[in-house]
C-alpha cells in the first residue's frame, strides 16, 4: 500500500510542475490557485459526503486547520507560482526535493525529533546538488536579481511545505482524517487568495485557453485531491521524514517534462547536480547502510548455502 502511494504521488506531482507553468500568463497566480483549490476542496466534500465519512473536525484542530491552509495550501503554492516566473519549471522541483532534509530539520527545532549526522552530510550533498544545477539556469544572470529571487521563492515554498507536513502529522494524531483536513485546508486556502485577490483588485475571470483549463482541472483534481490525499496519507502512517522522501523523484519527471516542453537544456554539470540531490536524500534515509546490509545478507546466505 506504501508503495502504491509513493509512485502515485510521484507521478501526478512530478508533473504538476508544467502545468504550473502553463497556467503562468493572464490570470494573476493568486486567482489560479484560489480557483484550484477550491475546486479541489467542493470535490473532496463531496467525496466526505458520498463516503458517509464526518465533515466537522474536532474543535481543537481548528488552529491546525487554518495553519495547514495557510503554509500549505496558499504561501507554499503562491511562493511556486511566482517563482516558476523566473526559473524552469524543473529546477524548481529539485528545490522541492530538499523537502526530506527540511521535514527532518524541522522535526528536530519543533517537535524534539532526534537529528542524526546522516542528516547533516545529506543536506550539504543536497545543497552542493542543488548549487550544480543552478550554475547552468544562472549562468550569465549571476547579477540577475530575478533569477535569484525566483530560486529564494522556490526554498521558501519548500519550507512552507515543510511546514504544512508536520501540521498534518499533528492532525493525524488527533484521529483527524487525510480526506477531512485537505477539505477544509484547502477550503481556508483558496477564501484566503480569493479575498486577498479582491482586495488587490484582482480579477476572478479565467483564461478560457483550452491549455490553461485543462492545467487547472488537472491541478485541482490529480494534483489537489488525490496527489494531497495520497501524500498526506503517507505522512500519517509512515511520518512526515519518509514520507517527503517520495520528492527525491520529483526531479526525474519534473526535469524531464521541462526538457520536453520548455526546451530545458541538459549537461554534465546539470547530470552531476540532480545525483547529489538524490545521493544527499538516499544518505538522510540510511539507504547505504541498508543497501550494505543486504549485500552482507546475500554474502552470508551465499556462504552457508
Amino acid at each position: 500500500m506504501n508503495l502504491a502511494l509513493y509512485l502515485l504521488t510521484v507521478l501526478i506531482w512530478g508533473t504538476t510542475w508544467i502545468a504550473i507553468k502553463w497556467q503562468i500568463g493572464v490570470v494573476p497566480p493568486p486567482v489560479s490557485i484560489g480557483w484550484r483549490f477550491g475546486i479541489a476542496a467542493l470535490v473532496l466534500f463531496a467525496l466526505l459526503r458520498l463516503l458517509r465519512r464526518p465533515i466537522l473536525p474536532p474543535a481543537g484542530a481548528w488552529r491546525f486547520l487554518v495553519a495547514q491552509g495557510l503554509a500549505l495550501f496558499c504561501l507554499n503554492f503562491l511562493c511556486f507560482y511566482y517563482s516558476e516566473h523566473y526559473v524552469a519549471s524543473g529546477l524548481v522541483a529539485v528545490v522541492f526535493s530538499l523537502a526530506p532534509l527540511l521535514n527532518a530539520i524541522n522535526g528536530r527545532l519543533f517537535m524534539g525529533r532526534p537529528l542524526q549526522p546522516q542528516v547533516i552530510a545529506g543536506a550539504l550533498l543536497g545543497l552542493a546538488g542543488i548549487g550544480a544545477l543552478s550554475i547552468q539556469q544562472m549562468a550569465g544572470h549571476l547579477d540577475d536579481s530575478d533569477t535569484w529571487l525566483g530560486m529564494g521563492l522556490a526554498v521558501l515554498g519548500t519550507l512552507c511545505f515543510s511546514t504544512g507536513n508536520l501540521l498534518s502529522t499533528r492532525m493525524s494524531a488527533m484521529g483527524l482524517h487525510p480526506l477531512t483536513a485537505n477539505a477544509w485546508a484547502m477550503l481556508v486556502g483558496a477564501s484566503v487568495l480569493t479575498l486577498g485577490s479582491l482586495a488587490a483588485g484582482l480579477p476572478l475571470g479565467l483564461d478560457t485557453d483550452a491549455r490553461y483549463l485543462g492545467a487547472l482541472l488537472y491541478l485541482a483534481i490529480p494534483g489537489s485531491v488525490i496527489g494531497f490525499t495520497a501524500y498526506l496519507t503517507l505522512v500519517a502512517r509512515i511520518g512526515p521524514e519518509r514520507a517527503a522522501y517520495c520528492t527525491v523523484l520529483f526531479p526525474f519527471v519534473a526535469l524531464a517534462a521541462s526538457t520536453l516542453f520548455e526546451g530545458y537544456q541538459w549537461s554534465p554539470l546539470a547530470v552531476l547536480g540532480l545525483a547529489l540531490v538524490v545521493a544527499g536524500n538516499l544518505v538522510v534515509f540510511g539507504a547505504p547502510g541498508r543497501i550494505a546490509s543486504f549485500v552482507s545478507a546475500r554474502r552470508r546466505r551465499c556462504f552457508v548455502e
